[in-house]
């Protein structure tokens, strides 16, 4: 029998929303990493006032492009100009659907003429391989999953993260020397240990660093290196606790919902392609905001900052739709620093880290003006961090609106029902918050 299709579960369960909508969510955590090796919170710390360790190996998907195609497919099926992408460099690769709204987001990197590998969530990479063997390019593709299904699975590739202020020391220390000049998202090859590997300037916290790459086989040494190499400056290893809570501070928005569910023939066959069981289909909905249109949930590249990304000088798949919706009105995104008092009164002063892809409602004098689409404690700023869509209006730093923190029941209730659920009053910040994140990045 053959596996059930996005489509089937969303036709068994009447909407894309009533499949995905539950009000008993459960945090997302890195597979086979540790929980915590110092404490959260002392790991937390790291990224911001030392140096910290992270350990990307084990969660994200790989999809390995070759072929004569493989420029020309990704140039037309997706956002980004490909005129000047040189072998090892990076992209954040931008996708959109054929009315300009965005499919996904992922890490390119080119290592060859016709060499590509993608790495994230798998919603880029399946949309990517669909369309791949629906429009006949001449391409091989290979996907590697994540490890949460199979925590024995042995991924292609070990995936460190060294970051924070004495970064830059610790590199230095491990390999005797500076780096090659390397500007951000690009590459260069290193070895350490004896073991040859790739140095991307990357980091996910939005902090000074780099991410190393190399074949799995090789993890052990080098990663034995780099923490022998840390000790004098207090290298801290990051547990699957701690680590999501990054993206709050350095300003990405880890999982916005798919715009996969477009009620047109293209989209309702591609559905039925993709398997129930990905993170498209089953990744819960939650949050005190709800609407039964799962339009409601979809973003734009322009929403979420990726602007920077986008080129209009070559054809791709959503081009003119994305092109028009450009200059439209639209949300911002900004970060919301909630009131330690509210967040202590709303969740109990002992109630440790939160991670959530909540979607909460954002009010300012009772009126709905956004809502939340990443939260996580930091404990540095000693209180929750929103990452969050709002109105125009709404966006400047230092507005005060209030966050509904709660768990809406789903269908059968009006989605602005007033169900009791706590009121966090928050201020309105840059985004990303991390003041780093937001001046010192991309700089070079």
């Amino acid at each position: 029998m053959a596996a059930p299709s996005l489509q089937d579960g969303i036709d068994r369960a009447g909407s894309a929303v009533g499949l995905r909508w539950t009000d008993t969510p459960q945090p997302w955590t890195p597979p086979v990493v540790e929980p915590e090796y110092a404490g959260w919170r002392t790991e937390q710390a790291a990224w911001q006032h030392g140096v910290a360790l992270m350990d990307l190996s084990y969660h994200m998907w790989d999809t390995f492009i070759t072929g004569p195609d493989a420029t020309r497919m990704l140039s037309e099926l997706s956002a980004n100009d490909y005129e000047k992408f040189a072998v090892d460099q990076a992209k954040q690769l931008v996708v959109v659907n054929e009315n300009g709204f965005l499919v996904g987001d992922a890490i390119l990197l080119r290592r060859g003429e016709q060499d590509y590998v993608v790495t994230g969530r798998p919603t880029v990479q399946n949309w990517i391989t669909y369309h791949a063997r629906q429009r006949g390019y001449d391409v091989d593709l290979a996907s590697d999953p994540d490890c949460s299904r199979d925590p024995g699975h042995i991924p292609p590739f070990f995936r460190y993260q060294i970051q924070g202020p004495h970064a830059q020391q610790l590199i230095e220390a491990a390999f005797g020397g500076p780096l090659p000049g390397t500007r951000f998202f690009h590459a260069s090859h290193v070895t350490l240990a004896g073991k040859h590997f790739r140095a991307l300037r990357h980091g996910m916290a939005g902090q000074p660093g780099y991410e190393f790459i190399g074949d799995h086989a090789d993890h052990a040494p080098v990663k034995e290196a780099l923490m022998k190499a840390g000790e004098q400056f207090g290298l801290e290893r990051v547990g699957s606790l701690a680590y999501p809570t990054a993206q709050a501070e350095g300003g990405w928005v880890p999982a916005p919902v798919p715009a996969i569910y477009d009620d047109t023939p293209d989209q309702r066959a591609y559905r039925s392609w993709l398997p129930l069981h990905t993170p498209d289909g089953m990744q819960p909905l939650n949050g005190s905001f709800h609407s039964p249109d799962i339009a409601d949930y979809c973003v734009t590249p322009y929403e979420l900052g990726y602007g920077r990304s986008v080129s209009f000088r070559h054809d791709f798949l959503g081009r003119d739709a994305l092109r028009a919706l450009r200059d439209a009105e639209r949300r911002r995104k900004v970060t919301l620093v909630m009131d330690a008092d509210d967040v202590a009164a709303a969740l109990g002063t002992g109630h440790g880290i939160v991670n959530t892809l909540a979607k909460q409602r954002v009010e300012a004098d009772g009126a709905l003006v956004g809502k939340t689409e990443y939260t996580a404690f930091s404990d540095p700023y000693g209180t929750l961090l929103s990452l969050a869509l709002v109105a125009p209006d709404k966006a400047a730093p230092g507005t005060r609106v209030t966050v509904v923190w709660g768990d809406h029941p789903g269908g059968g209730v009006a989605p602005d029902a007033d169900l009791g659920f706590p009121r966090i009053r928050a201020t309105v910040q840059p985004c990303p918050y991390n003041e780093f994140a937001r001046a010192g990045y991309r700089k070079d």
